[in-house]
């Protein structure tokens, strides 16, 4: 959020291209490839965050002029880092001065009264079978990608555009009785197909509550034709189990293995998102159970898991510094908790974890299919164990990834393991340098033996609440002598 991520020491806001080389060099240090900026078309509520648009094809005025905006995506670009900006094409306020009523008529929403307003935001809902309106709306998305140059574009509330009973007790079906918005789902093929048009790698990405079919399925294959789709429901459920005091959590432990059953139904980016740490649902550290030390044990654990499964990866701005307090759009992040030791390190975690994604291409190569992932253990509710394999299947290089969801030591566990060797640890949240108990964990050696669908296992040290990631060693070549 450009108003809040930093601000000025007298409390006024950055322009676009004072704020560019400071988050650039933020987000290069922390190892991120990319950069999601909520909605920046002119919206005249502060409060909304910018998703009630009134100017499309006006960059707001809040934090500079055009060239400006055009100024940080440059600035971002020259560092490595993508840009995606949030879009808004789902409604529009009610303001005299939009598109509400625009010529005395329903111009640009539908005319029909009890489905041209989102019962939820009282917003007014775009008329998507009006060739006027969806060229509006087309060229609009175009004009972002084309004009200043973002890498992609992130679509907002697309459940609300697919679905005629979208928050709603009564509606009017479509022409063959159904509740699916016929010409909603044309237009975001019609969307898709054009923003692909304007630049080979495009990033398009929906969010869809719900579990409309084919969100990443090809436009002309039926599908609404998008890159990636946001992962709500593991969201969801993730959020609701690490929230969970870890003596409850293997009643729970459904939450972790279900959304397992549709990870490769699409192509997911996993967030952890703006949404989760306002109204009162506490920052993502203030979500963790126990007290200080387990409260970073238990965020550092979520980083892990979620870094270490299958989809991409968006992370909202806060949460790698550990701010106790709910996100305000009205004032930047607390910056002084790097005053204390224990953000400093979570820093120093997500910095690391980042670079380890990056450097170890079997956690990113494959996130679409089981040659990618492959369980190891996924029923120890008694333990809150779970464990599994990341592979990349043209190296054949994979990651053994253990979690522990307790705050108990396991000795001497378990695992089956693809084949014999040796298997080092290579990263652990527990690390001391992070703030973890510094458990020293060592090698272990695999041999014949089978568990679940393996023929070979091994006994691993898992430290408490942490996510422990292991590899086999490479054998080691022996040199002839010379004479």
């Amino acid at each position: 959020h450009m108003g809040s991520w930093r601000r000025k020491d007298d409390g006024t806001l950055y322009t676009y291209a004072e704020i560019a080389p400071q988050l650039a060099q933020y987000v290069k240090d922390l190892g991120y490839t990319h950069v999601e900026v909520m909605p920046l078309a002119a919206y005249p509520f502060d409060p909304s965050w910018g998703y009630q648009v009134t100017n499309y094809y006006a960059p707001t005025a809040r934090y500079g002029n055009p060239d400006e905006l055009k100024e940080f995506v440059d600035t971002l670009h020259k560092a490595g880092i993508g840009v995606i900006l949030d879009w808004v094409p789902a409604h529009f306020p009610k303001d005299i001065y939009g598109l509400y009523e625009f010529d005395g008529t329903c111009c640009y929403e539908l005319s029909d009264p009890m489905m041209n307003e989102h019962p939820d935001w009282t917003t007014r809902i775009f008329d998507f079978g009006k060739p006027e309106v969806k060229s509006f709306l087309i060229s609009c998305a175009v004009y972002w990608l084309k004009e200043f140059h973002f890498d992609g574009l992130r679509v907002d509330a697309v459940s609300s555009m697919v679905y005629l009973d979208y928050s709603r007790a009564n509606y009017r079906p479509n022409k063959y009785g159904g509740r699916e918005n016929l010409e909603g789902i044309e237009f975001l093929r019609q969307l898709n197909t054009a923003c692909f048009a304007v630049r080979k790698g495009t990033i398009m990405a929906a969010e869809e509550s719900h579990a409309f079919p084919m969100v990443t399925g090809p436009a002309y294959d039926g599908g609404l034709g998008f890159l990636f789709k946001w992962n709500m429901g593991w969201m969801n459920d993730t959020l609701k189990y690490m929230k969970e005091d870890p003596v409850y959590r293997k009643y729970n432990h459904d939450r972790m293995t279900f959304p397992m059953a549709y990870a490769f139904s699409e192509n997911f980016i996993l967030p952890l998102s703006h949404d989760e740490v306002v109204h009162m649902k506490g920052s993502l550290i203030n979500k963790m159970p126990g007290d200080y030390f387990w409260k970073f044990a238990n965020l550092r654990l979520l980083r892990g898991y979620q870094m270490t499964a299958p989809g991409k990866k968006l992370c909202f701005m806060g949460g790698e510094i550990g701010q106790f307090r709910e996100w305000k759009y009205d004032d930047q992040l607390d910056w002084s908790v790097l005053d204390y030791e224990m953000h400093q390190k979570l820093v120093q975690f997500n910095k690391d974890l980042n670079r380890f994604y990056l450097d170890n291409p079997c956690l990113w190569t494959d996130d679409g299919s089981w040659n990618g992932y492959q369980w190891v253990q996924p029923d120890d509710q008694d333990n809150s164990i779970f464990a599994w394999r990341r592979i990349d299947p043209k190296t054949k290089k994979e990651l053994l990834v253990v979690l522990n969801m307790t705050p108990v030591d396991r000795f001497d566990y378990t695992l089956g393991v693809p084949s014999a060797g040796v298997y080092e640890p290579i990263f652990s949240s527990d690390d001391g340098k992070y703030g973890g108990t510094g458990t020293f964990l060592t090698e272990t050696v695999a041999e014949k033996g089978e568990f679940r669908e393996y023929q070979y296992r091994a006994n691993f040290h898992i430290p408490p609440m942490s996510v422990t990631i292991f590899r086999k060693k490479p054998p080691v070549r022996k040199t002839k002598k010379c004479e």
